[in-house]
């Protein structure tokens, strides 16, 4: 078409058009086909429209460049800059315009003043806001409803809500934009009463909200918790026709859904005509916060059957309820599914990814996804440091705990961010890092510790052996202890044997719930490890008379699209002869290779014998064995469990994986455990008590000297331990027809291989005998610990004074002092005065 037949008129539609379809180069044409018509001078309205079009697509230097070559500059020109670089995000080069424009002494209008003060709302400036209202106050703009407006939302946005208030009642007219400008302000600011008795007044002068004002006034209901309110509003919405309307219908879904009133958000769902993609992304996320994980990835399959595209709120949320179910396949599937919808760079997608790789024990991809944001806010941060929590690995969580809040992110951490830090220290033994992070929250950050913060730090001091310490720190604590702080100590007493103080803990929990099942059932294992048989049964007819039912403890593992379930001593799967076949085997090869099972695991009151047999076919190592039946080898085996993995099938797994060359990774239900090599992720922190008791002892300066273990086949368990953990072989004393072999473990301690032959006697030693003796004077030579200890006169009189049975010998040299004791599970003891090690 000829420029000669397009007007003015025609050339400003062409580039208003430009506008709309977004790419550049129609309005770059358009430009030139203006510039060739007129050669002189370009008419000022076609000016403002180049200036409009290329600060709308974020050609801010092009703009520029058309403003400075308008010799008639009014305030549309300047507005329509002002405008463009608000709408694109530059804040500060839109102040800089607003005042350039004042130097030219243009006025601004009723358009430009919304457009800065969004902009200093935009860089959080309340002073510039105050100076740009004054200047709206002295051109007389003030009191248009949208000038008005407009500085209202910057204070609440800057925080100034006294001045906010002030100004929203000051202004004349109010149309329906600031009624929901400030009610939503004051429900993203948290001021939910505000907000609701704002809507309230609306309506009593006769005003008659939208879809944005309806569901501004759902958010304020559900984060109050006022459901009576929320349906209310639902009634009304009923009788108006309003409910019709698919906005309000997806704010209901919402709000029942914030409320864990989900079956009503089903109801509101199933009753919208045309759902869109809202629709579905609040159903999800209503399923996703009522912990109905399934339902939720159930609705996204079915919004995708329903030809809807993933959204970054739909695959986030989808992301968090695989996360919640440990669903690492299916959280894969959803991430190849965000790569190809292009939302996988979305800063709340991102944050989502590195969460569900957390927590279901892949921490390396969970760095992968971090690393790989082009942005992270507050959330990214936190499921970074609880991915390191899962894993126990402190170190790393609280070196981005460093990053994020004294680096240049500049990112400040929020309670959650606590709660996290403090649980990683809490699983890696890190009292004194988690003391300190704690001491810092109200002194550094200005965040007061919540419950959950004080649950963190009495689980860090109870897996530390501090369990008398965590005792005197809830008594010490300014906020009324809950059910999660009691239970901290429960299970601390538990792993520690104490019995007496458990028994305290628990009459606390059963004031603050005497229908959970789980804490009734920690006690009596406290009872039944301590070897208290009578009180076991006892809570346990207890709970029998009163009506508590125990949910069962469980183990599942995925095999392609199936779920297998078990229990422990489950016969019930269709490969149980396999199964049993396979856990035959792997005992057999872990007996051969010196592993002994640790029966305070079984809590009922069996012979030896029998207690071995019940902790064997715990459901974890079924899963385990149907694991190995079931992959080709080398695969790694993923195992979950509802309860906390026990000791014995820890100690089992990790020598498992030694043996059938895995990886092998449970999640229960507190953190995970990444066995690999005879290692575990854990460092078998809280999950042996000789590792907990010799981080208390070491504490108190006892030290570990040497630990006895006891063999048919010295010269087999000898290759295990070299070829297996690398241990050093040092010169042995002769102990005549006894055959030993000693390793070095540490600097400062070893390792005796025993013959485990009841023909053979160690000389003059009371402990060295086994077999027929059956004086309680006489230890057993194998499976016991020797400390050095560097107050030894004051540890056997602690010994003597509290009532404990003592045998004392000097070595040959006439210096070296020992003392043997049992502990109250029946374990040999042996104290020595040799020099403590300076660690």
């Amino acid at each position: 078409m000829s420029s000669s037949f397009l007007t003015p008129k025609a050339l400003g539609s062409l580039i208003e058009s430009s506008v709309l379809v977004r790419p550049l180069r129609h309005g770059r044409a358009t430009h030139a086909l203006i510039i060739k018509t007129f050669t002189i001078s370009l008419p000022s309205f076609l000016s403002n429209h180049l200036v409009n079009m290329y600060s709308k697509l974020d050609h801010q230097n092009s703009a520029q460049l058309v403003l400075s070559l308008t010799v008639d500059r009014s305030v549309v020109t300047w507005t329509a800059l002002i405008a463009g670089s608000v709408q694109n995000g530059h804040f500060i080069p839109a102040l800089e315009c607003f005042i350039n424009m004042r130097r030219e002494s243009i006025r601004p209008n009723d358009f430009t003043f919304p457009c800065a003060f969004k902009a200093s709302s935009g860089i959080r400036a309340p002073l510039v806001g105050k100076q740009l209202h004054g200047l709206a106050v002295k051109v007389g703009l003030i009191s248009d409803v949208f000038v008005g407006c407009s500085a209202s939302d910057m204070y609440c946005k800057t925080e100034i809500r006294k001045d906010a208030n002030k100004l929203f009642d000051e202004m004349p007219i109010r149309n329906l934009a600031t009624w929901n400008a400030y009610i939503s302000n004051s429900v993203l600011d948290g001021y939910t009463h505000d907000a609701i008795s704002k809507f309230l007044e609306f309506r009593r002068v006769g005003g008659s909200p939208d879809s944005i004002t309806f569901c501004a006034f759902l958010n304020a209901c559900a984060d109050s918790s006022d459901i009576l309110l929320g349906r209310q509003l639902h009634g009304f919405l009923i009788r108006s026709g309003s409910n019709n309307d698919v906005s309000v219908g997806n704010g209901l879904i919402d709000f029942y859904g914030k409320c864990r009133e989900v079956e009503f958000s089903e109801i509101v769902f199933s009753g919208i005509y045309k759902p869109n993609n809202v629709s579905y992304g609040s159903l999800i996320s209503a399923y996703v916060q009522n912990y109905e994980e399934e339902k939720a990835c159930e609705t996204f399959l079915k919004a995708r059957k329903e030809g809807f595209e993933p959204t970054d709120f739909m695959v986030s949320s989808v992301l968090s309820a695989c996360a919640s179910l440990a669903g690492l396949e299916l959280g894969r599937s959803m991430h190849g599914l965000a790569v190809k919808s292009c939302v996988e760079g979305n800063v709340y997608v991102g944050s989502a990814l590195v969460d569900i790789y957390g927590k279901c024990g892949s921490v390396e991809d969970s760095e992968r996804a971090f690393f790989e944001l082009p942005e992270r806010n507050l959330l990214t941060w936190n499921a970074m440091i609880g991915g390191y929590s899962h894993q126990g690995n402190a170190e790393m969580a609280l070196a981005v705990f460093e990053e994020m809040s004294e680096g240049e992110n500049g990112v400040l951490p929020n309670h959650v961010t606590f709660v996290c830090v403090l649980s990683a220290c809490s699983r890696a033994g890190y009292v004194k890092e988690g003391k300190k992070i704690f001491d810092m929250m109200p002194e550094r950050y200005q965040i007061e510790p919540g419950v959950e913060h004080y649950a963190c730090v009495v689980d860090l001091l109870g897996k530390a052996g501090m369990v008398e310490d965590a005792y005197e720190f809830i008594k010490s604590m300014s906020i009324r202890p809950n059910v999660s702080v009691w239970g901290a100590l429960l299970g601390a007493c538990r792993v520690h044997g104490k019995p007496l103080l458990g028994k305290l803990v628990a009459e606390n929990l059963f004031q603050l719930d005497p229908l959970d099942s789980g804490n009734h059932v920690v006690l009596s294992n406290t009872f039944a490890a301590a070897g208290r048989w009578d009180e076991a049964t006892y809570v346990r007819k207890e709970m029998k008379n009163v009506g508590i039912k125990k949910g069962p403890g469980c183990s599942w593992i995925q095999m392609k699209n199936s779920m297998h379930v078990f229990q422990a001593k489950d016969t019930s799967h269709e490969r149980n002869s396999e199964i049993q076949i396979m856990l035959s085997k792997l005992r057999r090869d872990m007996k051969s290779a010196g592993f002994i099972p640790d029966t305070n695991f079984a809590l009922y009151d069996l012979e030896e014998e029998e207690k071995e047999s019940e902790v064997w076919y715990h459901s974890e190592k079924l899963a385990l064995a149907f694991g190995l039946i079931s992959t080709s080898p080398g695969i790694p085996i993923r195992i979950n469990k509802n309860l906390r993995v026990c000791g014995d099938c820890h100690s089992a797994i990790k020598f498992i994986s030694g043996i059938v060359g895995r990886e092998i990774i449970v999640r229960d239900n507190s953190r995970f455990h990444r066995f690999k090599d005879n290692l575990c992720s854990c460092n078998d922190y809280c999950t042996s008590r000789e590792t907990e008791n010799l981080t208390k002892m070491a504490a108190a300066g006892v030290y570990l000297h040497h630990i006895a273990r006891e063999t048919p086949d010295v010269e087999r368990l000898t290759k295990f331990y070299q070829e297996i953990f690398g241990f050093e072989r040092i010169e042995t004393p002769d102990f005549g027809p006894m055959k030993v072999v000693w390793f070095k473990i540490s600097p400062v301690s070893s390792l005796h291989l025993i013959e485990k032959n009841p023909e053979a006697k160690l000389p003059e030693s009371p402990w060295s005998t086994t077999g027929g003796v059956t004086d309680p004077k006489y230890l057993p030579r194998g499976h016991h610990l020797c400390f050095a200890v560097s107050n030894y006169d004051t540890v056997l009189q602690t010994l003597k004074d509290k009532g404990i049975e003592t045998f004392e010998k000097t070595q040959p040299d006439g210096k070296t002092k020992q003392v043997f004791f049992f502990d109250p599970d029946g374990n040999g003891l042996e104290f020595g005065d040799w020099e403590a090690p300076k660690l």
